[in-house]
């Protein structure tokens, strides 16, 4: 009898770590935002900066890049023009060939003295092939995977970086929503192809994102990254204003929430967003359906017949129908997968990055954002997303009413873990 006992009590102690998974942080946001004034005004600026943590910078030049045509070829440039240092974290980097050619360029700047520290995603590397590894630990890269499967872990299985952060000398960075893989190259125009922003970043802003890096590198290694070869004196590359901030569950993991909440909460005429998995939480969606009352413009663009999860897809559409019937605009994007994360709003306020606007990016994921608080840069991204929104078809509430059965019946099986899709 002694052995039953003994397996109970493992399984019951192994059942509790894997429900440690599901645990929301200890503090959450509960009420809504008031609108209380509208992006434009100092306030917003002056909050966004002390509530998410890194101050508005002056002086930067961010540089949108569209589909792995142009973000793969700038993101080669970098790291083979580098000096000093190449700081690289990503979710996704499988096997393939724009996997190999990374690697290969990672290789080559390390053989030749370049410090390249890189931080992999242990689930998202999981179509990496060993040899690429190999590769790169042997040429000398710091390579880490960021929470590898352990038994002393496995109640943080759950939380896994989701940042995509490059940054070569301390001096030029990139962020946005390509994953290092085959699916991101060429033009996003078919389906094997997916729609994907990247941005270039230059100006003291990117000692911001570099910053970011250094927050799982301590976490993984204990070391901190420091001197001119990692945060050298950057000068002023443009006028845009900008912070880079992160969230993650052991630290800060209502901060991506909070921004989204301030943001919407202060838009006075438009809110353009796209979102590759769009799984709202109910403080968000309040948020949304109140911007409406107020007469504000809301254009939400997502995935159409190409997506890569269709859990989300079914869990997403659950939540349609209140915004639909608010009077909010859901368009869906006919080519490819679409993978952008933008939020555009009042044309005044920009927001990329790593982050989906789902409860999983807000609550679980690591992840890193860069708002840009520009006019100029704020009109290019709409005319960037009134672009991608031509080749969407518009979803109609009486579409969303007449679904079908088996369609609400599956929205209903996975809204108790729509948290963790």
């Amino acid at each position: 009898m002694l052995w039953v006992i003994g397996i109970t009590v493992l399984a019951t102690g192994l059942t509790l770590l894997l429900l440690q998974n599901f645990k929301a942080p200890e503090k959450v946001l509960e009420r809504k935002l008031e609108h209380r004034y509208v992006v434009s005004e100092p306030q917003f600026r002056r909050e966004m900066s002390v509530l998410l943590g890194p101050t508005i910078m002056r002086g930067s030049k961010v540089t949108a890049l569209q589909n792995g045509k142009a973000i793969f070829p700038a993101m080669l440039q970098a790291i083979r023009s580098a000096q000093t240092s190449i700081t690289f974290e990503t979710f996704i980097y499988w096997s393939g060939h724009t996997g190999e050619t990374f690697t290969q360029a990672l290789c080559e700047r390390a053989r030749a003295g370049v410090a390249v520290r890189v931080i992999i995603d242990w689930v998202g590397s999981n179509k990496m092939e060993p040899s690429l590894l190999n590769s790169l630990q042997a040429a000398g890269v710091q390579l880490h995977q960021y929470r590898p499967l352990q038994w002393y872990s496995l109640q943080r299985m759950n939380n896994r970086t989701h940042r995509k952060l490059l940054v070569i000398d301390g001096r030029i960075g990139f962020t946005g929503g390509v994953g290092i893989a085959d699916q991101w190259a060429g033009d996003g125009g078919d389906p094997e192809h997916w729609r994907d922003t990247h941005f270039r970043i230059d100006g003291p802003v990117v000692q911001q994102l570099q910053a970011a890096f250094n927050d799982n590198w301590i976490k993984i290694t204990g070391q901190v990254l420091n001197g001119p070869n990692f945060f050298p004196d950057l000068q002023e590359e443009g006028e845009m204003e900008s912070h880079v901030f992160v969230a993650s569950p052991s630290g800060g993991s209502e901060s991506m929430h909070l921004m989204y909440l301030l943001a919407i909460a202060a838009a006075d005429a438009t809110i353009d967003l796209a979102a590759s998995y769009f799984v709202p939480d109910r403080l968000l969606i309040e948020a949304l359906i109140a911007a409406r009352r107020r007469d504000v413009r809301v254009r939400i663009l997502l995935p159409g017949p190409y997506i890569d999860s269709l859990t989300v897809k079914v869990a997403s559409k659950a939540n349609w129908g209140a915004l639909l019937h608010a009077g909010v605009e859901i368009h869906v994007y006919q080519p490819t997968m679409l993978h952008t994360k933008l939020l555009v709003i009042d044309t005044e306020f920009v927001s990329v990055g790593s982050t989906n606007f789902d409860i999983r990016s807000i609550r679980l994921n690591d992840e890193a954002s860069l708002n840009v608080y520009s006019n100029n840069f704020a009109t290019q991204m709409t005319a960037v997303f009134e672009n991608d929104l031509r080749q969407a078809e518009p979803y109609s509430y009486a579409r969303w009413k007449n679904r079908g059965l088996r369609e609400k019946f599956s929205e209903k099986v996975l809204y108790p873990i729509r948290s963790q899709l």
